[in-house]
């Protein structure tokens, strides 16, 4: 028995509300923290709540994290969003314990590159609020985008953020705010988004709804 939508759920937060959303989009929607479940899902969204170290600690401990990794290697799409997009890149330097010495803890690896803090004297970190996405080349392209226009405004509530040594060419869109940052990325079946989709009133439903029909081949 397949599942539609698997939204991963790792112990940390409210996950209806992006549940919800899903639903209102048409979308069959099961909420798990079960492995065999997740490598059920046609699609696959892991949602962002906490910290990048306590979310990896607890996706490796429950074997959500082989699971996700497991499906994303065999072509199940994928969405991750705020934390959950930052989760399947190499690191990310959110380690409170240093275990590693580095303050880096290592993440999904299904995309390279690092996560790191958003820094400003001037402007209030975290990020919270609305602010406006620009479209890549790429980001034209991408399905999750279609009817989407440049500048859309969507709601973000994030102190990290992609770091420059990502692959420039997964770039969907940027956001400008302490540093020009990546603020979605696509690469085959993998989706980001660092916004809220769920919080982003019509632009966010389109976004979900776009990666339904993606699901849906």
């Amino acid at each position: 028995m397949g599942h539609e939508i698997v939204v991963v759920d790792y112990h940390k937060g409210n996950l209806l509300s992006v549940a919800r959303s899903m639903s209102s989009v048409g979308a069959e929607v099961t909420i798990s923290d079960d492995p065999r479940t997740i490598s059920e899902a046609a699609g696959i969204i892991l949602p962002g709540v906490g910290s990048f170290e306590d979310a990896m600690s607890y996706l490796r401990s429950s074997g959500e994290a082989d699971a996700i990794v497991s499906s994303v290697r065999a072509g199940v799409p994928f969405l991750g969003i705020c934390l959950g997009l930052q989760l399947p890149f190499d690191r990310g330097d959110e380690s409170t314990t240093n275990a590693w010495g580095n303050g880096w803890v290592p993440g999904l690896g299904l995309l390279s590159g690092s996560v790191t803090r958003l820094k400003s004297d001037r402007l209030k970190v975290p990020h919270v609020g609305w602010d406006q996405l620009h479209l890549t080349a790429h980001g034209r392209e991408c399905p999750l985008f279609v009817d989407v226009p440049e500048g859309s405004n969507v709601y973000f509530t994030h102190s990290y953020a992609l770091s420059d040594d990502i692959d420039e060419d997964i770039v969907t869109t940027r956001t400008h705010y302490t540093r020009s940052f990546a603020s979605s990325v696509w690469k085959d079946n993998i989706f980001g988004l660092q916004f809220h989709p769920e919080k982003s009133s019509a632009t966010g439903l389109r976004i979900l709804s776009n990666f339904l029909r993606f699901v849906r081949g």
